[in-house]
């Protein structure tokens, strides 16, 4: 499977779940925007297990449908600014600052966690 084929099925999971999420989920263009949060916050810990666990034994198609395809499909920085810009507009300058804090302490330590646990059940496989 050439990588930009994967990377397009992936991409197509990844949007189908992001749009799920979203369905599940849903916030006003003013509210706190959960469901982008939980999305991005999820996918770093997703991501961060993949690259502890399955990247050191797959192939560059594997690698391109799991991170580029399915994670950048699903999670989305566009998505997060949007909803920022919404928020400072309508005036929610204070929940667009937790947002900001959430996301970032959240995403990080999703990440360092995805890692953590990647590489811990590495090493005792």
């Amino acid at each position: 499977m050439r990588p930009l084929f994967a990377v397009a099925v992936g991409a197509l999971v990844g949007t189908a779940l992001r749009l799920g999420l979203d369905t599940l989920v849903p916030h006003a263009d003013d509210g706190f925007p959960t469901s982008t949060l939980i999305i991005n916050v999820l996918g770093s810990f997703v991501l961060a297990l993949l690259v502890a666990r399955v990247w050191p034994v797959s192939s560059t198609a594997v690698k391109a449908a799991l991170g580029p395809g399915l994670i950048g499909s699903f999670t989305t920085f566009s998505a997060f600014a949007v909803s920022l810009v919404s928020l400072v507009e309508s005036g929610e300058v204070v929940v667009a600052g937790v947002y900001v804090l959430v996301t970032l302490l959240g995403g990080y330590s999703a990440a360092w966690a995805g890692l953590h646990l990647g590489r811990r059940r590495e090493a005792t496989s």
